[in-house]
């Protein structure tokens, strides 16, 4: 028993030391996630920044068109082509969708009324496909507009609204969308790496000289399973430590919880890469038969979008595909502090994945 145990972990090492002496293999585990990452924590990041990219022609001369159109082009709501001097100009650009809408001020508007009040009615020009996006700029420019009727006209309002705050901590977009990026680089771990991997050695003749010696299989799916929780633990650290130092990820739950999950994770999923990767001869079969295995996961699995959004048939059925509970796990940690006993489901559907597919991997893994 020593002895097949010192097997597993000098194969452990020596798949290790592969891995990081093969530099295509860093780039797609550890820097190509976090690009990802960064990519989609850039994005969350400037979310709440809401903008529109529009031109503004005035054709008043009213003081007050004058300093509504100074106004526009210092706020940092509004993005003024000051380049754009007609309508035609305007149109052709939001044909293009450059633009999201056309503010014109005619003729008139800010004019004095007898009582000292500034007149007139903007218009807000806008295409199809930005109609939303006008809809918002109409509405903020008419609450501007009240405010500006407000101190001239005194009106009253028997009905009113009001926010208060709950005082509860809420999660950021980019707390959410964490969860999903570890999900899919575990996924990236687990599948892409053996499906890359088996068939180069079997091509290069390497498994076949393992198979002439005393290795059993199970010792070799143990030392790999091993050495590419250790690389996945060392990606998932490189992920979180970016996330928490330049996206202020904030961690609810523990993180040996997280750790122990993380590694039950990556042994689920390691057991699709181990079949695919053993059953397949050469790359031309691997490579078709591993993306069709992992898409339906990526878009399914609530790794980039929630599965909420689905339709509820599609939620059941994607609920049981073995990269959800790895995302759900994730993120009920990460975002809500769950423990191990709460994410039991999750754990137990792993569980249950992991059998079949390493049932297939044994049965299907040949050393040619």
């Amino acid at each position: 028993m020593q002895k097949s145990f010192y097997t597993v972990i000098t194969f452990a090492r020596l798949n290790a030391r592969r891995f990081f002496r093969d530099k295509l293999a860093i780039f797609f585990t550890i820097i190509f996630p976090l690009m990802f990452l960064f990519v989609f924590g850039t994005l969350n990041k400037n979310s709440g920044n809401v903008s529109f990219n529009v031109a503004l022609l005035n054709q008043s001369n009213s003081s007050y068109s004058q300093d509504f159109t100074s106004q526009a082009i210092s706020s940092k709501l509004l993005k003024v082509n000051k380049k754009i001097t007609t309508l035609d100009q305007a149109k052709d650009k939001m044909k293009r969708s450059q633009l999201d809408a056309t503010i014109v001020l005619p003729e008139g508007f800010g004019d004095l009324s007898k009582d000292g009040s500034p007149t007139g009615q903007a218009i807000v020009y806008y295409n199809q496909s930005s109609e939303q996006a006008a809809q918002t700029l109409t509405s903020i420019l008419q609450q501007q507009f009240d405010a500006t009727n407000a101190k001239h006209i005194k009106v009253v309002t028997p009905l009113s609204v009001i926010a208060k705050s709950t005082q509860s901590a809420s999660l950021s977009r980019f707390d959410y969308t964490f969860a999903g990026l570890l999900g899919f680089s575990i996924l990236g771990l687990g599948v892409f790496g053996p499906v890359n991997v088996f068939p180069e050695l079997k091509k290069q003749g390497i498994l076949r000289r393992f198979h002439t010696t005393p290795l059993r299989v199970w010792q070799y799916f143990v030392a790999n399973v091993i050495s590419q929780g250790f690389v996945g633990l060392f990606a998932i650290a490189a992920l979180f430590i970016s996330s928490v130092m330049f996206f202020n990820l904030h961690m609810k739950g523990n993180y040996i919880t997280f750790v122990i999950f993380v590694l039950i994770s990556i042994f689920a999923i390691y057991g699709i890469g181990l079949a695919l990767g053993g059953w397949a001869k050469n790359e031309r079969q691997a490579a078709p038969l591993s993306n069709l295995v992992t898409f339906p996961m990526l878009f399914l699995s609530g790794t980039f979008f929630p599965r909420y959004l689905m339709p509820e048939w599609l939620q059941t059925v994607s609920g049981y595909l073995p990269l959800t509970p790895v995302v759900d796990g994730i993120r009920l940690i990460v975002t809500e502090g769950k423990g191990l006993l709460d994410v039991l489901p999750q754990i137990g559907l792993l569980a249950g994945w992991s059998v079949i597919i390493y049932l297939i991997a044994f049965r299907v893994f040949s050393w040619e």
